[in-house]
């Protein structure tokens, strides 16, 4: 049997859908599962162990009915037996009613009439949750498993070397995720948590446990570590190049604070003890209910409102 997934969306969406990818090649290990994603989330697969191959399609670009077509054509020529599609688009649907799949799961609403398995949306649930539910377009009526990454060994071995080269292989660490890179996808300015907040919550970390070191991963054109490479304030930096070596190094952290991201579901799925910081997002849709996972929600809707004491409150009190 031959699956397709249609996933647009971010990184964290994909990293999300993780759950759903997993659970249908337990129910089904002999299929082959492919996903069709865009070019700006592909790189979210380095960690997925249930995908056989990843093509991707623009789907947020100003496409001619050649591009569409372009699509229709990739995805017939493999002869897939199932397909799976995210979101409520009619659009999407003709896309796959085109392309002759004989099974095409998808959320009832728009385009559902191009379907022959809808689900029901429930949109009030973690998402990871929500995405699930389309299995049951197939039957398969299992509970959404955890979420978990692949992290390939390559990237294990670089994060041992980059923590012994930071020397915090024995103490453990602080790890900080700022928030406004491209694996945040661009979030307007009023979800970017500001350098002056973090810079406060760094120095308290100094003053309180001197002996935990902090690092804080480096991302481009970062005003943070810009920041805290022109103060004195003893932090480490590191640099992965590629989510599995993001993912290593989260996973070796005592605490990963950082906004809601991507990251935050890699740390999530490698189950190190996190505070996430919200702004307008709903933190139950975003995180699983469990005490190792902590959201701070602003309560004006912008992240750059929350206080570093309110922060800090919830580090040292937990």
């Amino acid at each position: 049997m031959r699956i397709v997934a249609l996933v647009p969306g971010s990184i964290g969406d994909q990293i999300l859908f993780f759950p759903t990818l997993d659970d249908l090649k337990r129910s089904l290990p002999s299929a082959l599962i492919d996903v069709v994603t865009e070019p700006r989330s592909k790189a979210a697969y380095r960690v997925s162990k249930s995908v056989n191959e990843v093509l991707t399609f623009d789907f947020q670009d100003r496409n001619s009915l050649a591009d569409w077509g372009n699509l229709v054509g990739m995805i017939r020529d493999r002869e897939y037996d199932v397909a799976i599609v995210l979101g409520q688009s009619w659009l999407i649907g003709l896309i796959l009613w085109l392309t002759g799949i004989p099974t095409r799961i998808g959320y009832q609403g728009k385009g559902s009439a191009f379907l022959t398995n809808p689900v029901s949306l429930k949109q009030s649930q973690y998402t990871a949750a929500m995405y699930h539910d389309l299995l049951k377009g197939l039957g398969i009526q299992s509970t959404c498993p955890d979420l978990t990454v692949n992290i390939p060994l390559a990237d294990i071995d670089w994060a041992e070397k980059e923590q012994k080269r930071l020397g915090v292989h024995e103490t453990g660490y602080i790890l900080i995720y700022g928030g406004s890179s491209q694996l945040a996808q661009s979030k307007p300015a009023n979800e970017v948590y500001p350098v002056e907040s973090w810079l406060q919550i760094i120095q308290n970390f100094r003053s309180k446990q001197p002996e935990m070191p902090v690092v804080v991963v480096k991302q481009a054109e970062d005003e943070l570590v810009r920041a805290l490479e022109s103060s004195s304030k003893d932090v480490k930096i590191t640099s992965p190049d590629d989510i599995g070596k993001l993912a290593a190094m989260i996973g070796g952290a005592n605490l990963m604070l950082c906004t809601d991201s991507a990251p935050m579901h890699l740390s999530v799925a490698v189950q190190t003890y996190t505070i996430a910081l919200f702004g307008d997002t709903d933190p139950a849709k975003l995180l699983p209910k469990s005490e190792k996972f902590l959201a701070i929600k602003s309560l004006t809707g912008r992240i750059a409102d929350i206080s570093p004491d309110t922060v800090l409150q919830k580090v040292w009190g937990g």
